[in-house]
């Protein structure tokens, strides 16, 4: 007997390695970006049209208007922010939602979803449960999309937002996501500038970058450059001496842009900053 449980066992093992593994009909995918300073990434699976009608008014369509629709196959799709974000205007909690949607002729209303244990069983759906619900624009495209697609896009100059793309079939839909980094940044500068000079710099070109108090800029820069330890920063000097201009300082721009060129053209390589203090200088003349 024990001979035999002993040979059930090892045929067991045999079957379990012996799995043959296929393509799953809807294959899983991972999109990600990071906006501002906030982690945004999106846990899908991406069913194909295969010749079938998708959204239209009707029995006809795999999703009908009107219809709740998981936005994807197998167990719905996942979005997740490692910050408090405002998806179109509402605010929403950082961490994981599931991303339902009512596909519409012109409109979709789109829902962030708490509980992620109903996966993509829209049966289960439970308005309660909802974060934000709003609805946006449907967009026709020229080119038909075989393969759902979901895409962070649109990333904003600043990088205070992005849009979240749907598209499949002959659709597209896109929703805001927006952040708002100033506050982690300020808080990094209060804390990284008392334990790290280098960390001036950095909080003056955010605070110039952002047109923040340029004066204070100014001051970090000469903080930093008052260690004595980076006289020889060509590129730092440069950026002293665009804080000068915009301050309307262009006697100490020109003097600061002409040391910065001096040490630049002695430099083994000067990485443009030769031109770019020469124009620099020549704008303030």
């Amino acid at each position: 007997m024990k001979k035999f449980f002993v040979i059930v066992l090892v045929a067991a093992s045999i079957m379990v390695q012996a799995q043959i593994q296929t393509p799953a009909a809807s294959s899983a995918a991972v999109v990600s970006s990071v906006v501002g300073l906030t982690d945004v990434k999106i846990e899908y699976s991406r069913p194909k049209a295969k010749g079938r009608k998708i959204f239209g008014e009707g029995a006809d369509f795999l999703t009908p208007f009107g219809s709740i629709w998981r936005t994807g196959a197998n167990n719905g799709t996942r979005i997740t922010f490692s910050d408090e974000v405002k998806v179109e205007g509402n605010l929403v909690p950082k961490g994981t939602y599931l991303l339902f949607t009512w596909p519409g002729a012109t409109e979709w209303t789109v829902s962030l979803y708490k509980d992620l244990e109903i996966g993509g069983n829209t049966a289960n759906y439970d308005n309660a449960k909802e974060q934000v619900r709003f609805k946006v624009k449907s967009e026709k495209l020229a080119e038909k999309v075989e393969t759902f697609t979901m895409a962070i896009t649109d990333m904003a100059d600043d990088n205070t937002s992005a849009k979240i793309q749907i598209s499949w079939e002959n659709t597209s839909v896109k929703f805001t996501v927006a952040v708002d980094y100033d506050a982690k940044v300020m808080a990094a500068i209060t804390a990284g500038t008392k334990v790290n000079p280098a960390n001036l710099m950095a909080s003056a070109r955010y605070f110039y970058d952002t047109k923040k108090d340029l004066k204070q800029a100014l001051a970090w820069v000469n903080e930093y450059f008052a260690t004595g330890k980076y006289e020889n920063e060509f590129w730092n000097m440069n950026f002293k001496a665009q804080v000068q201009k915009a301050l309307g300082d262009k006697v100490g721009a020109i003097a600061t842009a002409q040391k910065s060129l001096d040490i630049a053209k002695k430099a083994p390589s000067d990485f443009g900053y030769v031109k770019l203090n020469e124009d620099l200088i020549k704008s303030l003349k």
